[in-house]
């Protein structure tokens, strides 16, 4: 029986991971851990921990009782925006949790894997001669979050140089579906639509409009991280990416279309952050040679079920409102 650690499994990404494994493997041992109280309940084959993963006895002490033969660490800081708010926070909750997961890993000689989840803020801002952008890319990272990722990125490569682990890295492209926090911005712009839709708000909110991003759904995230898990080739970084850009403003023409509105949108410097990456386009190419993974998942079909998905979430509001 494979047992699998997942570490930041309350999070937007652990519960899709966690459906998609036990469909791939149902005769599968997991321990999923957060520092927030589980949020979803599965059968036996699952057991969730509240753990805050710098808690070096308590962490180690887990992971000593079962022995993983992986470990995926999804935990992290994971918004750009919030780590210019607050970036000791966004190191500690991304470099020093992973480094300290290393150290646990090394200490107990656990032979696992270790798949360490990555950003595509790592590129930075690029020219767009050097689209689409593929993992021999230099790292330019321009904001707090951005840095803590590379070095998350170089502590692995290290780890794996080092004392021979077996890691294997890779660079996330914004990925999106149901259930992601709206302070993600294309959550955020389904939510309004929905709210919009249901007569309680009248305006948009958006931030730049021009920005360009690979836009991936959260579903084929996790069919990539479970093939890396069984194929990646040890010691690689891999793009998670669809190979192709849209802007925000494409975006907001797309739920105008699902929700048949178009609202009056209003920019907010609120919603800008200090730097931004004006473009971010990645190559998936490698990641299908190694493990045969591509996307599947249209981006309309992406926006469909995420708008769906805001408009049964704000129902019960626009009831209450009547």
């Amino acid at each position: 029986m494979m047992k699998i650690v997942i570490t930041g499994v309350s999070g937007f990404v652990g519960d899709y991971l966690i459906k998609h494994i036990l469909t791939e493997e149902p005769d599968v041992q997991i321990l999923g851990l957060d520092a927030v109280a589980p949020r979803w309940k599965y059968g036996a084959a699952v057991a969730c921990r509240q753990v805050d993963l710098l808690d070096r006895d308590r962490t180690e002490g887990l992971l000593r009782d079962i022995k993983p033969d992986c470990i995926i660490h999804l935990a992290s800081f994971s918004s750009v925006a919030d780590s210019w708010k607050d970036p000791i926070r966004s190191f500690k909750n991304n470099t020093n949790i992973f480094l300290n997961l290393l150290e646990i890993v090394h200490a107990l000689q656990l032979q696992c894997r270790i798949l360490s989840i990555g950003s595509s803020e790592e590129y930075g801002i690029v020219k767009d001669g050097d689209l689409p952008l593929r993992e021999s890319m230099s790292l330019n990272p321009v904001s707090p979050y951005a840095v803590a990722r590379v070095a998350q990125e170089q502590l692995s490569a290290i780890y794996a140089k080092g004392f021979s682990m077996d890691i294997v890295c890779t660079r996330s492209f914004n990925h999106i579906g149901p259930g992601q926090p709206d302070k993600f911005v294309v959550s955020s712009i389904g939510k309004q639509f929905a709210e919009i839709k249901r007569g309680l708000r009248e305006t948009l909110y958006i931030g730049s409009t021009g920005i360009i991003r690979d836009f991936l759904d959260v579903r084929d995230v996790v069919r990539a991280y479970y093939l890396l898990v069984k194929k990646g080739a040890r010691g690689e970084v891999y793009n998670i990416c669809s190979g192709r850009g849209i802007s925000i403003g494409e975006l907001i023409d797309m739920f105008s279309e699902t929700s048949g509105i178009s609202p009056a949108a209003e920019v907010r410097a609120e919603l800008q952050r200090p730097v931004e990456n004006p473009k971010i386009i990645g190559s998936y190419e490698k990641i299908n040679a190694h493990v045969g993974w591509q996307p599947e998942i249209t981006l309309r079909e992406s926006i469909k079920d995420i708008y769906e998905y805001w408009l049964s979430a704000t129902a019960a509001t626009g009831e209450q409102q009547k």
